[in-house]
């Protein structure tokens, strides 16, 4: 049976409410295998390299983007069939939502594969692996492809007013500090301008902000209005909607983007995932990242500056920071000063390591310190 034909940019009430062109490249990708179907040719498909070796940081743009090197994908031995036959029930997936108006998460997908019989998938990994190949492949995202994690992403205080589309289609405006309560705005996994519209700020900044117990206390302080910021909710290693976000503030609203995390080598790439992208993502870090985000702390040298308690770096820490030292995202000699010392002493600090000095000490000293010597404040 020939492959559909992608329906015409032509809005009709039949039409799968996804961007306009989101489905196309998954009808040219099916129509490319079944010509070689026709033709007698074994099955096959061309896809750039995910390999550490295809994976380039670009200083330029301050981003990882992928290599030029590519690999056929054939039918020709069983497990790239079985691949090339998982790709295509994933494919007919996705449009079976479109069509149905519907949505899955990573994890319910991997169990949908209980259907495909021999084409399976045997872990989660698996599927989150193929997804990724199709977003190569289509130079889509998972999000336009209606697949999503689990969790949505961060928690958003402060003034910011946005308009949300929501699940009925209904617009709603929002003051993420006026009109939330004391959780904050929850992004949604969509941060995209279909859903999500900004409307308005006075704010001066953005404080992407590691730990939800921080973020608790600056919003208890009052530091969002205080100083006009707006404070994110990174929860750790930032959601890839969260990290969409920090770009859309920056690059829309034209606001700057500091990052406060704790002291230690996991959160330091946390800033860079933030900043520069991650290798997973390579494939979308131009899309993702946001180059001109800052770190704030807490470094290697407020440990020793305001003599905050720590942790001596475990075996792992210190490997971490070692790998560090080769990472072209932490090749500036501000970085590579800060990697230094606390190989030198040996310690990692919490954000709420400063409570040593009452529980006003981030918001009234700390933050005004680091943020006026960066010229934010």
């Amino acid at each position: 049976m020939a492959p559909k034909k992608p329906p015409s940019s032509k809005k009709t009430s039949e039409e799968p409410e996804v961007r306009v062109d989101a489905l196309a490249p998954t009808f040219d990708l099916a129509t490319q295998i079944y010509s070689q179907l026709t033709k007698g040719e074994v099955p096959r498909m061309r896809l750039p390299l995910r390999t550490k070796q295809n994976i380039q940081f670009q200083l330029k743009d301050g981003v990882w983007r992928l290599g030029r090197s590519a690999g056929t994908r054939s039918a020709r031995k069983l497990d790239g069939a079985l691949m090339l036959l998982r790709t295509f029930y994933l494919v007919d997936f996705i449009h079976e939502m479109a069509r149905d108006r519907k949505t899955s998460t990573l994890r319910e997908l991997y169990y949908i594969s209980e259907q495909w019989k021999d084409a399976k998938f045997h872990s989660e990994d698996e599927s989150n692996l193929l997804i990724e190949d199709l977003e190569v492949l289509c130079t889509r995202l998972r999000e336009d492809f209606r697949l999503h994690p689990e969790e949505n992403g961060a928690s958003v205080i402060g003034d910011l007013t946005l308009e949300e589309t929501n699940r009925k289609g209904l617009v709603k405006k929002i003051n993420c500090r006026d009109d939330v309560g004391d959780g904050g705005y929850a992004l949604p996994f969509n941060v995209e301008k279909e859903k999500i519209r900004f409307k308005g700020t006075n704010a001066k900044f953005v404080l992407a902000i590691e730990c939800g117990g921080m973020v608790d206390r600056l919003a208890e302080n009052g530091f969002d209005e205080a100083q006009d910021a707006l404070l994110v909710h990174l929860k750790g290693q930032p959601a890839r909607s969260t990290r969409r976000f920090l770009k859309r503030l920056n690059e829309e609203l034209q606001l700057p983007v500091v990052v406060f995390t704790d002291g230690d080598p996991w959160s330091f790439r946390i800033f860079a995932s933030v900043a520069y992208g991650a290798i997973k993502t390579a494939h979308i870090s131009h899309y993702l990242a946001t180059p001109a985000a800052e770190f704030l702390g807490v470094t290697a040298s407020d440990i020793e500056n305001y003599a905050l308690p720590s942790d001596s770096l475990t075996d792992q820490d210190t490997k971490a920071l070692h790998a560090m030292q080769s990472d072209p995202r932490f090749g500036t000699a501000d970085w590579r000063s800060e990697i230094d010392l606390m190989l030198k002493n040996g310690k990692k600090a919490e954000q709420q390591s400063l409570a040593k000095y009452g529980l006003n000490y981030v918001t009234e000293t700390y933050l005004p310190e680091k943020l006026g010597e960066m010229g934010v404040i």
